[in-house]
Order: structure tokens, then C-alpha cells, then sequence
């Protein structure tokens, strides 16, 4: 029997317009390891807002009812030119109830459990998802389980990168996001030194009540100095940056040879040759990234991405990562919501222009039967 319901889709034509529109949907029946979930709650992830809005004009948007259309400006349209006239749904993540499954006995055993999925059409109020991706999540409500896989998972996955390339230490750029404060619980249980990088007091102090013990502030006035002095106490010469543009990943090059310099022994013109590494896992900021030559000649930047970690992590590693997820739901990898909105609100002017800026402590959580 088939099953409607109400599902957002994103469409960019080649001239700029974008149309972002809640549309009714006829759900095909899960057919062989597939489940059919009804969909509790999806949070929107920086991950979600490339698709959802990107570089979209929101204040000269024009809402409707359960619909958006903003004009997308050169040159971003002209790099988004392989999705033009795609009719694409959006959302990584959420959590329902499985209401429906394939013939597979792994499908058929998830019937009438509620479970994080991660359906790449989460902003949904049903979702067709693979049962291998699904994490059962016992008695925990929709909302426990809604992050319970890009942000646990990104964590983990930056503990796991540190640990196979033989580093003990790491610098976070944005320390008091939902996936930084994971991320202070993770080293803190793991033994790993951490540095992380906050731009207020008040994120500062929010960190330091979890026990994060090298939380530097970016708008402070000796933050370069207090920044080095970190690096050199944990020897935090590897880090992950989500900013991407600006100058977020040169100032801590900057700050790793500072430091690595003060260990050198005899004169280089050429600086240290202390490994130094970072990696850009998102684009919070989409101006160029800088940089300057003044690192030594032993640093590497790099691009990180979920998927392509856990493809090449292995079956026994990806496994242990998402047990370890399961068992902490509500502590280490606990995630906190600024607002709910239902399918039609999270299209709304107000909650596009908040929820778009990506501001730590300000994440939303879709709940499309709300």
C-alpha cells in the first residue's frame, strides 16, 4: 500500500533562481535491505545548508507558505552549474519509527523501532533508508537519536585520523559548536590533548565547565600569544578547521610554527621543519582561503569529508565508532537545539536568515509532523 506524505525538495535553474518547496510525495514500498521510517526529527547541519540555501539572496527572497525562491548570484551559480534543473531532496540525518522494510531479515527486524538513519532526504515526513545505516535506538526519543550520526561521527572520525597518522594532539577551530563540545568529551575520555578555539567569553566558559583545559579566545588581545603557548603545552601541531575561507587555518600555522621555531636548535632560512597539519572539513565561510608563506616547509593542509573517511576506515573501525555512538546518545554525544520548526516553518523567512548563519548555540531540529 502506498504511503503519501510531505517532503522538501531544492531545485537551481541555470539562470540563478533557486526554489526551495514543501511538495506532497507518494512513497515507494521498501523493497530488499530497505526501510520505510517515519521521520520524528532531522536537524539542519552546516553540511545541509550547501544544497538548502548556499549562497542564496534570503533578504530579497520572495516566502510563501512552504516555499522559497531566492536568487543564487554569480559566480556561485556558475560553480553550481552540474545541479542545474535537478529536483533534489535535502537533509543528511534525522530519526523515526520503521513503519515498514524489504523482505531482508536485517530490514524486517527493525519493524516498529525507532532509529537514526541517515537518508540524504531526511526533511521528510517519511524516508526510505538502508537498515545498515540505521541505528536503533532502544528507549531514547526521536530527538536523542536526530544527531546521532554526522556530528558523533565527525568527532570520532577526527580522534581516529589524529591517532592512525601518530598524532596526540589536536587544535579544533570552533571549539563550542555541538561537534566541538563532542569533540572536548572525546579527548577528554581519550586521553588527547586538545586546543580549542572559541570566539567569545561565554563560549569559553561553556568549555571549560566540561573540563576543556587549553580554550583560547579568538577576540581576545593576546589571543596569538595565548594561542602558541597552548600549542606548545599539548603539542597540538594537527588540527580540523570547518571555516575554510579566511584566515582561520593560516593563524594556526602561524601560532604551530611559532612555537616549533622557539624548539629549533640552529638557524634556517627556510623555518622548521616541524610536520604541521591541517584539515578543512567545512565551508562556514565561502572567501578564499589565505595563506602566507611563513609556516616553515613542513606543513600540509588537506580536505576532510565524512563518507570518504569511513569508506576507507574499515568495517571493524566504523563499527566500534557507531557502538561507542549508540552507548553515549545522551552524554558524549549529546546535541542541543536553539529551536523546532515543522517543514513549512523552516522555510520561513525569520528561520532561514537565523538558522543560515550557522552561529554556535543557534542549531535547529526539524519535526515534520509538528
Amino acid at each position: 500500500m502506498a504511503t503519501t506524505g510531505k517532503q522538501l525538495f531544492t531545485t537551481l535553474d541555470a539562470d540563478g533562481t533557486l526554489t526551495v518547496a514543501i511538495e506532497d510525495v507518494t512513497f515507494p514500498e521498501p523493497v530488499g535491505n530497505q526501510v520505510l521510517v517515519k521521520m520524528e526529527a532531522a536537524p539542519i547541519n552546516p553540511s545541509d545548508l550547501a544544497i538548502l540555501v548556499g549562497a542564496a539572496d534570503l533578504e530579497t527572497a520572495s516566502y510563501t507558505p512552504g516555499k522559497f525562491v531566492a536568487t543564487v548570484p554569480e559566480p556561485y551559480n556558475a560553480g553550481a552549474k552540474a545541479r542545474h534543473g535537478l529536483k533534489l531532496p535535502a537533509g543528511n540525518e534525522g530519526a523515526g519509527t520503521v513503519v515498514a522494510a524489504g523482505e531482508s531479515d536485517t530490514a524486517q527486524a527493525l519493524v516498529g523501532q525507532r532509529v537514526s538513519c541517515v537518508p540524504g532526504h531526511a526533511y521528510s515526513q517519511y524516508c526510505i533508508g538502508d537498515a545498515a545505516m540505521c541505528l536503533p535506538l532502544g528507549d531514547h526519543p526521536a530527538e536523542d537519536g536526530a544527531s546521532a550520526f554526522v556530528n558523533p561521527m565527525t568527532a570520532l572520525g577526527f580522534a581516529e585520523t589524529a591517532r592512525m597518522d601518530g598524532a596526540d594532539a589536536i587544535l579544533h577551530t570552533v571549539g563550542a559548536s555541538n561537534l566541538g563540545q563532542m569533540l572536548t568529551r572525546i579527548c577528554k575520555e581519550d586521553g588527547i590533548g586538545l586546543v580549542n578555539i572559541v570566539r567569545k567569553d561565554d563560549q569559553a566558559e561553556l568549555l571549560a565547565g566540561m573540563g576543556s583545559t587549553h580554550v583560547v579566545n579568538s577576540a581576545s588581545d593576546d589571543f596569538q600569544h595565548a594561542l602558541a603557548a597552548a600549542i606548545e603545552e599539548t603539542g597540538a601541531f594537527y588540527g580540523f578547521d570547518p571555516i575554510g575561507g579566511g584566515r582561520s587555518v593560516d593563524t594556526a600555522f602561524k601560532a604551530m610554527e611559532q612555537v616549533a621555531a622557539r624548539r629549533m636548535t640552529a638557524y634556517s632560512r627556510y623555518g622548521s621543519n616541524q610536520p604541521k597539519r591541517m584539515f578543512i572539513y567545512g565551508r562556514l565561510s565561502t572567501d578564499p582561503t589565505i595563506l602566507t608563506p611563513s609556516y616553515g616547509f613542513g606543513w600540509t593542509l588537506s580536505g576532510w569529508l565524512l563518507f570518504p573517511f569511513l569508506q576507507s576506515a574499515g568495517e571493524d573501525v566504523v563499527g566500534r565508532m557507531r557502538n561507542r555512538v549508540r552507548e553515549n546518545l545522551t552524554t558524549t554525544f549529546a546535541s542541543s537545539y536553539k529551536r523546532r520548526v515543522d517543514l513549512d516553518q523552516m522555510l520561513t523567512k525569520d528561520a532561514l536568515t537565523e538558522y543560515s548563519k550557522m552561529k554556535t548555540g543557534e542549531k535547529y531540529l526539524v519535526t515534520p509532523w509538528s
